[in-house]
């Protein structure tokens, strides 16, 4: 039997007990790296920023299955913030949905959660009214043309149903109940609210599509709310997605189990401890940028060059060529061939060891 089945339904509770400890630790963490990242200054806090929420935004829709341009995605984020970052590129709609959920989730997480901002971003996610292939209903809850809602792996005639939703004829009242908590005053610690909202909405599962993802932004925006901040400088959605396995598994055990929903619990608290400490990576990236334009700031470069660098700097897939140095900046072969000859003279850009047709290029080391 499912959980929303159960007669104390929605009654939840846990043992504050074996959260006490796990969670003061997560809040002490919490307050260390935003002390830490205020302490950076305006324009390396924003670099973490962008690349949080680009981390973020990826990662959510990697958990679903769904894997969104990173360079699309950057750009979509970074235009959003008012950061030049060079060599914008326009986003499509998927991509622009996603952006636009969770920077509305984050950076307005003072403003209620509501149906209708529920709507909203489900809308955004699927601006075709289209899952792939399949047509679905955009903007609302799902109706009972798709019962029953289930979550199912494994090839057709061998699935294994994992999980089935409240009927639609629930989710009217269930929504209500949800949202009248969510913004409630209930004296909570809002580490835990987020640990909770999740688990709650993602088992009414309201829409035909997407509840994964709408379930991560309402976590992310409990979150900002408990660090009163709309600044990320740490992915969940990131720290979900390497442990998938762990998640959809505890997810399930919960949501078949009984109202004493502990180990749900602390398993999204020591998740997000974990998040906490991975965005040391972030920082140790954005650092190693601002060192890097410190060092070159005495060279001259055109702006090709530096969109190029840029693109070093933030994790360029592959290796850099003459012909994707051209395709990068829109140039031809030739004037590429001169903007890496003249960096690699200035030192800012060493020729790998291989040469003739696979010559490539890379950052010079930091000294």
């Amino acid at each position: 039997m499912y959980i929303h089945k159960l007669k104390d339904w929605p009654r939840f509770h846990w043992s504050m007990e074996k959260l006490a400890e796990p969670l003061a630790s997560v809040r002490h963490r919490q307050g260390r790296l935003i002390g830490h990242m205020e302490g950076l200054g305006f324009q390396l806090r924003q670099e973490a920023v962008l690349e949080t929420l680009t981390t973020d935004v990826l990662k959510s829709s990697e958990i679903e299955g769904e894997k969104l341009d990173a360079e699309l995605v950057r750009s979509s984020v970074a235009r959003r913030l008012g950061l030049d970052i060079g060599g914008l590129r326009p986003a499509d709609r998927n991509v622009e949905g996603a952006v636009e959920m969770m920077l509305d989730a984050t950076r307005h997480y003072d403003q209620p959660l509501t149906a209708e901002r529920l709507f909203g971003w489900h809308a955004a996610l699927f601006p075709t009214g289209r899952s792939g292939l399949t047509k679905i209903k955009t903007g609302a809850w799902r109706d009972e043309s798709v019962e029953p809602m289930q979550v199912v792996s494994g090839p057709a005639g061998k699935q294994r149903v994992h999980f089935e939703a409240p009927t639609a004829d629930r989710l009217a009242g269930e929504m209500k109940s949800f949202l009248g908590w969510f913004e409630g005053r209930e004296a909570m610690d809002l580490v835990l609210k987020a640990a909770l909202a999740h688990l709650w909405f993602v088992t009414i599962h309201p829409f035909e599509d997407g509840n994964g993802r709408i379930a991560r932004a309402i976590a992310d925006m409990a979150l900002a709310r408990s660090e009163h901040s709309p600044h990320r400088f740490y992915s969940m959605s990131a720290q979900i997605r390497q442990e998938h396995k762990e998640y959809y598994e505890v997810l399930e055990r919960t949501q078949r189990g009984t109202m004493d929903i502990t180990a749900w619990m602390e398993w999204f608290v020591e998740c997000l401890g974990r998040a906490i400490d991975g965005a040391q990576v972030t920082l140790k990236a954005v650092l190693a940028k601002a060192r890097f334009w410190d060092r070159a700031k005495d060279v001259q470069l055109n702006d090709r060059q530096r969109s190029v660098i840029n693109r070093l700097l933030d994790g360029f897939e592959g290796k850099l060529t003459s012909s994707k140095y051209a395709q990068l900046t829109k140039c031809s072969q030739d004037t590429a061939y001169r903007d890496i000859l003249a960096l690699v003279e200035r030192g800012v850009l060493v020729q790998n060891p291989e040469g003739g047709r696979s010559t490539s290029y890379s950052l010079a080391p930091l000294r």
